[in-house]
């Protein structure tokens, strides 16, 4: 009997150049339009074809907040999809591939997995005049073997395809439909998983963590942005490229990481709000000139989109191994905010809190996320972004008006209770200043290494670090009060955690969690009650070492009873988190 329940994991793989990208984009977008909640996830290798790329979408009739490491149906497009991705296949799940491809069906069986064969090529060729089209027929059939209304298909097509002509679209319809036919007709009576649209279907957004971070930065008002382009941090320059002239935004691609930051920096001394966006390897380059905003107090925020490291690593894979090195980059001390978002909620509203910070307190903030975050898409309620409700802080930034009154000499590194100085857009005669990467007084002139000089103005700086703490936010706190076990973490950490917390409670054990956004300076004050009230602490990060652990350690004082590490370029999931805490015997 079929399971109507709506929750369901489908992935496509196969080369790049197969269409799985494409393809899994406009499934995803038929679902979608039937009113379903989708998480999406891709992996794809660095090179332009080739290689072995999937796409992978769960749907549900409620919201989802990770992704599922088994798999209910794989569409394979090539035959080291077969092989590398049908183990992932859950018992009684189902692999769909063209009826070329030679698949050991004996091994197939043995897994207890269905085997579709369908002649997608055949059908591609003979219904629509073209072999290309064999993705859209297995898109096709694919919705026939789940029974899905192909009028979803049909529309996502008709969409997709317009711009290349009434011929093309016909063409994919007829092809599609004969596919959706053969998946119906063949194969749906004996898949137990169906996926149905729902009656209510409220507007919402698909939207992925970089997207989410550009919407935050426009909506913020930011006015210029720099960068060059790297994995996994490129479509924030390309999406906030694309919307610059409505918007009324600078943006300028570099030459390389380097000066992107020193474009960055330059553009938040002249009073714009200023981005910039990279990678680990991006932002090794850019360390000594994350030292001059420091030195010269200029406000800048700074994306650093985590991969596996060192050197150029892993491109196209995740990880969360840069904590450390963002909290403590560049020679000296000096005051720098890093915020860590966990949802593509948390890219929209850190964005905006970041560029309010970076001027509030006129220092760098890094905004730290993975490759996960930045590519997987989420079902979003237009409301989570409440655009029209942004709140713009721009700090002690004085008026013309307020210049004009100015009686005083203009000191911009004027030393105060806070630390905030009085910034001042250049151009006004009564605020002409200088910005200076070496150690300056007041007025921001050279003082030629005075001890009296340096022991002010680095207090000066200093002081600020220790107040910015006001204005940073605890952890979040999901799951029942008083639970034997905690878990901890970080960033892109948050969806795989909340869901494992869950599935625990569920099955009877008392869990919790603790999420960080807010990394540095470190909320002490919010956050250490709560570590402390943890009856079981088990952090759970992306990286190698536990990074974050370490840095709770050190201002709290309280280790962690047991990690939860991934370093293999994967995102952390549910069943992960569950099963490694299985292997260690962690109970509540």
């Amino acid at each position: 009997m079929a399971k109507r329940i709506n929750d369901m994991t489908i992935r496509l793989a196969g080369e790049a150049g197969q269409g799985v990208e494409s393809g899994g984009a406009g499934f995803a977008s038929a679902l979608s339009h039937g009113g379903l909640w989708l998480h999406t996830y891709s992996e794809y290798m660095s090179r332009i074809r080739g290689g072995l790329n999937f796409f992978q979408m769960r749907v549900s009739d409620r919201p989802v907040w990770a992704h599922t490491e088994g798999v209910h149906i794989l569409l394979a497009f090539s035959p080291e999809a077969v092989t590398d991705y049908g183990p992932h296949i859950v018992a009684g799940g189902a692999l769909l591939y063209d009826d070329s491809l030679k698949v050991d069906q004996a091994a197939v069986t043995r897994r207890k997995v269905q085997s579709y064969a369908v002649p997608l090529t055949k059908i591609a060729q003979e219904v629509g005049g073209d072999k290309i089209m064999a993705n859209t027929c297995g898109l096709g059939a694919l919705a026939g073997i789940i029974e899905y209304p192909f009028e979803f298909v049909a529309d996502v097509i008709k969409k997709n395809f317009a711009r290349k002509g009434d011929a093309v679209v016909g063409g994919n319809l007829k092809v599609a439909e004969a596919g959706y036919k053969v998946g119906r007709d063949q194969y749906a009576a004996k898949f137990d998983w169906k996926v149905s649209p729902l009656k209510d279907r409220p507007d919402r957004m698909q939207i992925n963590g970089n997207q989410a971070i550009a919407v935050g930065a426009i909506a913020a008002g930011c006015r210029f942005m720099s960068g060059y382009p790297m994995t996994p941090a490129s479509s924030i320059l390309e999406f906030i490229a694309g919307h610059a002239k409505k918007y009324d935004i600078v943006v300028k691609q570099t030459e390389d990481e380097i000066a992107a930051i020193c474009f960055a920096i330059g553009a938040g001394n002249a009073g714009a709000r200023a981005m910039t966006a990279t990678s680990g390897g991006g932002f090794s380059l850019m360390v000594e000139a994350l030292g001059l905003a420091g030195m010269a107090e200029v406000p800048v925020v700074i994306v650093e989109a985590q991969r596996p490291g060192p050197s150029t690593g892993m491109p196209t894979k995740t990880e969360q191994g840069d904590l450390l090195f963002a909290l403590f980059a560049s020679q000296g001390e000096f005051p720098r905010i890093v915020l860590a978002p966990g949802t593509q909620e948390d890219c929209f509203h850190t964005t905006v809190r970041a560029f309010n910070l970076a001027e509030k307190w006129q220092c760098p903030v890094i905004v730290m996320t993975d490759f996960y975050l930045t590519t997987m898409t989420r079902l979003i309620p237009p409301a989570e972004f409440p655009i029209d409700r942004v709140t713009i802080d721009r700090g002690e930034l004085l008026t013309a008006q307020q210049l004009d009154r100015l009686a005083e000499p203009y000191l911009r590194y004027k030393d105060t209770p806070s630390g905030i100085s009085p910034r001042a857009m250049p151009g006004h005669p009564k605020a002409v200043h200088q910005t200076c990467s070496d150690e300056h007084d007041e007025y921001g002139h050279f003082e030629d290494e005075d001890r009296a000089n340096r022991l002010k103005m680095a207090g000066k700086r200093w002081r600020k670090f220790q107040h910015i703490v006001d204005d940073l936010r605890g952890p979040t706190i999901y799951g029942p009060e008083g639970a034997g076990l905690t878990l901890m973490g970080w960033g892109s950490s948050y969806g795989a955690m909340r869901e494992a917390v869950d599935i625990l409670n569920a099955r009877g054990t008392k869990t919790n969690l603790l999420h960080f956004v807010d990394i540095w300076p470190f909320p002490e004050a919010q956050a250490a009650p709560l570590i402390e009230a943890a009856r079981q602490l088990v952090a759970v990060e992306g990286n190698q070492s536990g990074q974050f652990a370490h840095l709770v350690r050190a201002m709290t004082g309280r280790r962690a009873d047991r990690m939860v590490l991934r370093w293999d370029g994967r995102p952390l999931s549910p069943e992960y988190i569950i099963e490694q805490l299985e292997e260690a015997k962690v109970h509540a």
